[in-house]
């Protein structure tokens, strides 16, 4: 069945633009001032999702849908990450198959380390650039898509909204 491409009007266009933009600088930036941390963003979004964690652990499947990241990237992530000692993974007492992934010393001393940089940019970057409704237009925004992001599977070998 033939569809007909709804193309973005000149406003949408340029606020698809403009995120997309953002959200590459945005990344850059974060990444960059990581680094002189020692760590990587990717490293940074792990250690302090699992600093968040009740016991600072979870298993790899909720680390993998807490991040919003594949399964497997999150496996491999880990291992790298275990590599450096900065996470590591245990065996779960009740479940043979399953593991925990584990916040280490090292992992905390390197969270710790960096946290107040980043926040800081954070900060900088995004946050005091912003007015309090800016800020909360931002959150919902942020929302909406991430609803549809979670609601909808996976395009590979699947229909498509608009070819229903």
């Amino acid at each position: 069945m033939a569809t007909t491409t709804r193309w973005l009007n000149s406003t949408q266009l340029r606020a698809w633009k403009n995120l997309s933009l953002m959200h590459g600088h945005l990344d850059a930036r974060l990444s960059q001032e990581l680094s002189n941390d020692g760590l990587s963003y990717p490293e940074y979004l792990v250690l302090a999702t699992l600093s968040d964690a009740p016991r600072t652990r979870c298993r790899l499947v909720e680390l993998a849908r807490e991040l919003g990241w594949e399964t497997s990237r999150t496996s491999h992530q880990v291992t790298r990450m275990c590599r450096r000692a900065l996470v590591a993974k245990r065996n779960c007492p009740t479940d043979r198959r399953g593991a925990f992934v584990v916040l280490t010393d090292e992992g905390r001393h390197a969270i710790a380390a960096a946290a107040p940089h980043h926040v800081d940019l954070v900060r900088y970057l995004v946050i005091d650039a912003c007015t309090p409704e800016q800020l909360q237009t931002l959150d919902a925004v942020s929302r909406a898509i991430l609803g549809r992001l979670r609601d909808e599977p996976s395009r590979a070998g699947t229909t498509r909204p608009c070819d229903q």
